[in-house]
């Protein structure tokens, strides 16, 4: 149940004005088991002050709801698009060979359980499996399509700790990319199974024998980023599939830090960002899991 704070005031008066025949006391126990939210956020104090005209939503506690258990941080939501921040060694879609669940399953049944099984989640973009950070998905499929249609105009940003220190320190790589029988990518002369892809990179920093480059792309093809800083001849730090160092075991730095857009209902400027993980300028010789 959804209602809109008709002045400010206290929490606990403003549920105790929809319960009216219920007392107070039970009135906190409403608040405090948290099932009185503000958008996707939980909130248990019955003496925070809410805003006149903001809406809040009653939805009954239960013990292994699916809401208090979603696994990733919200980084945006409304009721068109979800961005969550997604840890590496999670894929976007189908079926894991460690049997981790994709992020689109937790994202849906996240959904399902907030919209009481009115709307599902639905993938704009992938990321890879090692690749962690904002990740955007629709829930309907209208707003898939046009985001997808659009998605040429969204600009993506990343951020990649390479090996080594490349002599030129900004620039842009174009190829045409094909993907060999290893399931590898690699750039070709241009054919008709191959597809361009142009990324642009820049220094942000040194670290020790690694430097931080941020990534922007024109293309968004499969293994892209990857393939061209290896090409480069800086490949990104535990990238052992595209030539990385494969002494220790370690985890991909590749990370979507910001996803900016004009949103496809409201026309307003979006920008969805997402901190770098704590261990990520840090490379350590014991191995790293996911």
């Amino acid at each position: 149940m959804k209602f809109v704070v008709k002045k400010t005031d206290s929490l606990i008066n403003i549920v105790s004005e929809y319960f009216s025949e219920t007392s107070k006391s039970k009135i906190k126990k409403i608040i405090s088991s948290g099932s009185i939210y503000l958008g996707t956020r939980k909130l248990t104090k019955a003496n925070l002050f809410i805003k006149e005209g903001t809406e809040l939503e009653y939805i009954k506690n239960k013990k292994n709801t699916f809401r208090n258990e979603f696994p990733y941080s919200i980084l945006y939501e409304d009721e068109y698009l979800i961005a969550v921040d997604k840890p590496a060694g999670i894929i976007t879609h189908g079926i894991d060979s460690i049997s981790k669940p994709s992020l689109l399953k937790a994202v849906n049944e996240y959904i399902k359980d907030s919209t009481k099984g009115k709307k599902h989640a639905y993938i704009i973009h992938r990321l890879d499996r090692e690749v962690s950070g904002a990740i955007l998905l629709a829930k309907s499929t209208d707003i898939m399509q046009t985001m997808k249609s659009n998605w040429k105009d969204t600009e993506k940003i990343y951020y990649a700790l390479v090996e080594g220190k490349p002599e030129i320190t900004e620039g842009t790589l174009s190829s045409w990319l094909i993907e060999d029988e290893k399931q590898k990518m690699k750039s070709v002369e241009k054919c008709d199974n191959a597809k361009y892809a142009v990324t642009h990179y820049k220094t942000i920093g040194n670290y020790g024998n690694y430097t931080l480059l941020e990534i922007s792309l024109e293309t968004g093809r499969k293994n892209q980023i990857r393939v061209h800083l290896s090409e480069l001849g800086h490949p990104i730090v535990g990238d052992r599939k595209y030539g990385a160092d494969s002494t220790y075991i370690r985890q991909i730095r590749l990370h979507s830090t910001s996803i900016s857009f004009i949103h496809p209902v409201t026309k307003k400027a979006i920008l969805i960002q997402s901190k770098l993980p704590k261990n990520f300028l840090i490379v350590k010789d014991e191995n790293e899991k996911y």
